[in-house]
C-alpha cells in the first residue's frame, strides 16, 4: 500500500467516525405482534402430567439369545471361562452364594432367576388432568399393553394410576389417580378452531418432562383414515408428546396430540391432534361405564368423486357412496342398496364419506333415524333403526374361477361381458348383473378388470349380457357414464367416457 493510499484510508476512517449515529432500522427493532406464551404456560402447565408404563417381564428369560436357556449358558461359562454363570446360585458374590453374605443359605428357590417377575419400562407419554379428584386423559396407545401405569405431576409426586377405560377407535383413554384438589385444564371448543391461529403443546417428548412447543393450526378436519378428523398443526410433537394437550391462546384444551407424520420417527412439521369435543364425549362414556357404545347401520362406504357426481347428475361431489351392505343389517332391512349415495343422516348433511360413521356412531343404538339417499337420479328417504356396533368381523370374498377370456369387445365401453349362472348369483346375493370377461380401451383405462360384475349402467339395472350390449350401443360419447361395479365385497361407481362409434 502506498503512502497516498494510506492517507486516503485514514481520511475516510475519520470521516466515517465523525458521521452522526444512524437511528435503528426496522430490521433491528423488536418484532411486533408475536405471541407471549409465558402466562399461558404458567396457567396450564401444572395440569399436564407425565405418564410412564411398565410391563412385567419373566426373570427366566433374561434376554437370552433365541434357542438358549440357562443350562446352555451355564455350560458356556463353565467350559470357556471356568466359572459359574454370573448371577447363578453358584456364582461367587451373588446373594444366594455362601460367600455372598447370605448366612450360608444356598436355597436355589431364593435365586433372582426363580423369583417373581420384574417390572420393565414399556413406554412414556403425556396426559392432562380433567378433574380435581384425579381423572386424567391420555392416548389409548400410550397405555397399550401396560401392566402398571404411573402418573407424575409437575411437583414430582408420582401416583400409580387405575385404568378407567380405553377406546382404541378414537385413541382416547382415561385413568385415575388417588389424589384431591388437583389443578385442571379448561376445556375449549374444537369447532371454533381457526386455521392459522397459534397453539401450544405441552408434554414429554423423548421423556423430557414439561416441554413446551408452539406453532399454528395448519388444517382442520384432516382425514387420515381413522375414525376422527384431526386438527393438523406445525407444532413440534415427538414420541412422548402423545396424550398431551393442544392449547389455544385462551389457555383452553382444543385437542389431544396423537400422531405425527414422519419418515424418521422424529418431528417433520406435521402433527395431528384429536378434537377435544370428540375426546370428551368418549371420556364421559368411559367414566360412566368403562366403555363406549356406538351405533351402526352396517354399510361399507367410499368417497363420491366429482366424476361420479357429474355422471350421476348430482349437483356436487358430496355424500357417502355405499359400496356394500351387510345382509340382515339395519341398512339392508331399510332397503339401502350398493350404489346408493347417502346425502343426509337424520337431517344432517353428509358432506364427505368420513362424516357418516361419526354421525351414526354418535347415535344411540335403538334410535329410529332417517337416511336421505340418491338413487337413479332421485332422492328418497328411508327409515332405519340404528344397531349397536359390534367387533368387526373379517369378511372373505367368494373366490370364483374366472371364465375364459372372450375376444376384444367392440362396444363403446370396451367391455366384453357374459351372463352370471343362477347358482353364482344366489351365492353372491345378487339380483342382477353381468360378469366382465375382457376389457380394452375406455374400460381398461379406468381400471375395470376381468371378473368384475357390472350391476348398472347410468340409471339402468343390467340383467343380461344382451341387454348390456343394447344399452351401451346408445351411449353418448360426449358424456361420462357411471358404471356400478362390484369387485369382491365392495361396490362402487366407475365413471367411463364411451368411445365414439366408427
Amino acid at each position: 500500500m502506498t503512502i497516498l493510499s494510506v492517507r486516503k484510508f485514514f481520511a475516510a476512517a475519520v470521516l466515517v467516525a465523525c458521521l452522526p449515529l444512524a437511528p435503528h432500522t426496522a430490521s433491528a427493532a423488536p418484532a411486533a405482534n408475536l405471541p407471549d406464551f409465558t402466562d399461558l404456560v404458567d396457567k396450564v402447565g401444572p395440569a399436564v402430567v407425565n405418564i410412564r408404563t411398565t410391563a412385567r417381564v419373566s426373570n427366566s428369560t433374561r434376554g437370552l439369545p433365541p434357542g438358549m436357556d440357562d443350562g446352555d449358558m451355564s455350560e458356556f461359562f463353565r467350559r470357556f471361562f471356568g466359572i459359574p454363570m454370573p448371577n447363578s446360585p453358584q456364582s461367587p458374590g451373588t446373594p444366594n452364594s455362601p460367600r455372598g453374605g447370605n448366612n450360608g443359605n444356598n436355597d436355589q428357590d431364593q435365586s433372582p432367576d426363580n423369583g417373581p417377575d420384574t417390572e420393565q419400562n414399556s413406554g412414556v407419554g403425556s396426559g392432562f388432568i380433567l378433574s380435581p379428584d384425579g381423572y386424567v386423559m391420555t392416548n389409548a396407545h400410550v397405555i397399550d399393553d401396560a401392566d402398571t401405569i404411573y402418573v407424575t405431576l409437575t411437583d414430582k409426586r408420582e401416583f400409580k394410576a387405575k385404568l378407567i377405560g380405553v377406546d382404541e377407535r378414537t385413541d382416547v383413554a382415561v385413568v385415575k389417580i388417588n389424589a384431591a384438589n388437583l389443578p385442571t385444564v379448561p376445556i375449549g371448543d374444537s369447532n371454533k378452531v381457526r386455521v392459522g391461529e397459534w397453539v401450544v403443546a405441552i408434554g414429554s417428548p423423548f421423556g423430557l418432562e414439561n416441554t413446551v412447543t408452539a406453532g399454528i393450526v395448519s388444517a382442520k378436519g384432516r382425514d387420515t383414515g381413522d375414525y376422527l378428523p384431526f386438527i393438523q398443526t406445525d407444532v413440534a410433537v415427538n414420541p412422548g408428546n402423545s396424550g398431551g394437550p393442544l392449547i389455544n391462546m385462551q389457555g383452553e384444551v382444543i385437542g389431544i396430540n396423537s400422531q405425527i407424520y414422519s419418515r424418521t420417527g422424529g418431528f417433520m412439521g406435521i402433527s395431528f391432534a384429536i378434537p377435544i369435543d370428540e375426546a370428551m364425549r368418549v371420556a364421559d362414556q368411559l367414566k360412566a361405564s368403562g366403555k363406549v357404545v356406538r351405533g351402526r347401520i352396517a354399510v361399507a362406504i367410499g368417497e363420491v368423486t366429482k366424476d361420479v357426481a357429474d355422471s350421476l347428475g348430482l349437483p356436487k361431489a358430496q355424500g357417502a357412496l355405499v359400496s356394500s351392505v351387510e345382509p340382515g343389517g339395519p341398512a339392508d332391512k331399510a332397503g339401502v342398496q350398493p350404489g346408493d349415495i347417502i346425502l343426509k343422516f337424520n337431517g344432517h348433511n353428509v358432506d364427505t364419506a368420513t362424516d357418516l360413521p361419526r354421525m351414526v356412531g354418535d347415535t344411540k343404538p335403538g334410535t329410529k333415524a332417517t337416511i336421505t339417499l340418491w338413487r337413479k337420479g332421485q332422492t328418497r328417504e328411508v327409515p332405519v333403526t340404528v344397531a349397536e356396533m359390534q367387533p368387526e368381523k373379517a369378511a372373505k370374498a367368494d373366490q370364483k374361477k374366472a371364465p375364459t377370456p372372450k375376444p376384444r369387445a367392440s362396444n363403446a365401453l370396451g367391455v366384453a361381458v357374459s351372463d352370471i349362472p343362477a347358482e353364482q348369483m344366489k351365492s353372491l346375493k345378487l339380483h342382477n348383473g353381468v360378469q366382465v370377461d375382457a376389457v380394452d380401451g375406455p374400460a381398461a383405462r379406468v381400471g375395470l378388470q376381468r371378473g368384475d360384475i357390472i350391476l348398472r349402467v347410468g340409471d339402468t339395472d343390467i340383467t343380461s349380457a344382451k341387454q348390456f350390449e343394447e344399452v351401451t350401443s346408445h351411449l353418448d360419447a360426449s358424456k361420462m357414464v357411471a358404471l356400478l361395479v362390484r369387485r369382491g365385497e365392495n361396490t362402487q361407481f366407475v365413471p367411463v367416457r364411451p368411445r365414439a362409434s366408427k
